[in-house]
Parts: C-alpha cells; sequence; structure tokens
C-alpha cells in the first residue's frame, strides 16, 4: 500500500515533501527535482566524466515502513521518515522490498507502472539528512551506511504513465531470472 507521496519540490533541498498524490510521467514525477530523462553523471557514476548527461535510471525513490522502522532500529533512533531520505514513495506490507529485483514492475491502482531499475545503495549523504533531524548524534552520516545497507529501498523509472496517490494499493511482478541453457 502506498503510505506516502513525496515529492523534492526545492532543487536545492534533498529532503521531499508529503503530497496527496503525484503525476507519474515518462521521465518522472511532474515536479519533482529528479525527474527527467537524462541527469548529469555524479560520484555514482564515476566512470563519466561529472557533470555528462546520461539516462536517468533514478526517476522515483521508494522506500519501505517496514525498512525504515530496522534502520532506526539499528541506529537507536525513534524514527526515520522518507522525506529525510529524499524518497518520493513510502509503502507499506512489502516483504523485503529493498531486495526487489531490477526488472521487477510495480502496477499502482491508478494503472501508473513503475519499473525497477536497482537497489538503491545507502549513503553518508542521506545519514546526513537524517542527522539533522537528530542533531546530537553527530554520527549518522558515518554510521547510516552500514545500518541502512540493504534496506536503503530501491529506485526505478516510470514504465507507464499515471497518477500514484497515497492509500493505493500496489501490485508487485518480479522479474524472473533466466538461466541461458544450450
Amino acid at each position: 500500500k502506498v503510505e506516502a507521496v513525496l515529492l523534492g519540490l526545492e532543487s536545492n533541498h534533498f529532503v521531499t515533501t508529503r503530497v496527496e498524490k503525484a503525476l507519474a510521467q515518462i521521465g518522472g514525477f511532474k515536479g519533482d527535482r529528479h525527474a527527467g530523462l537524462t541527469k548529469p553523471a555524479d560520484s555514482r557514476t564515476s566512470f563519466y566524466v561529472p557533470g555528462t548527461q546520461i539516462y536517468n535510471d533514478r526517476q522515483v525513490t521508494i522506500v519501505s515502513v517496514e525498512e525504515l522502522a530496522q534502520v532506526a532500529a539499528r541506529l537507536d533512533l525513534p524514527e526515520i521518515k522518507a522525506e529525510w531520505m529524499g524518497a518520493n514513495l513510502l509503502i507499506s506490507g512489502l516483504k523485503d522490498l529493498s531486495r526487489i529485483s531490477p526488472a521487477s514492475r510495480l502496477f499502482f491502482e491508478g494503472g501508473a507502472v513503475l519499473y525497477v531499475t536497482k537497489y538503491n545503495n545507502p549513503c553518508s549523504t542521506v545519514g546526513r539528512s537524517v542527522q539533522d533531524f537528530y542533531p546530537e548524534r553527530t554520527d549518522l552520516g558515518s554510521h547510516f551506511p552500514k545500518a541502512a545497507w540493504h534496506l536503503r529501498g530501491i529506485v526505478a523509472v516510470v514504465d507507464v504513465p499515471g497518477e500514484i496517490g497515497a492509500g493505493e494499493f500496489v501490485r508487485v511482478k518480479h522479474e524472473t531470472r533466466y538461466v541461458y541453457q544450450e
């Protein structure tokens, strides 16, 4: 179930804002700072010259209620909110969201379909964002990546446009791995 829809409304701010619904269009969520068919290469794509325009395979960031609770417990925090992590969707009820295989698809009641591109590796940038909400915990930037390993969620691209709203249900079509046989 979609618990929250969030948009990065400010281009220079990591934290996202909760909204009632978002229009998923080819290239990402309308109005979100991560939307676009291309993006500049960054530290995740260090094999390119920084700033080189590359395909944007990180249009939508998805996290789960269950995994956020696990990360908060590992860090001895009362909670971690999806918006602090720059997420676009907060989902509940999907066991092991972060382990959904690339090429799986998420089908939303409103007709939108998201195509999973990869696991979202945890980083110190997110840890520092969480630390902004717990300023007494000066260790979160460095400890977050280990605590969130395999619990940071997934990233996806829009496969079929449509609206996605809080409260709607989502169905996962898991990618089946085929083994080449002669």
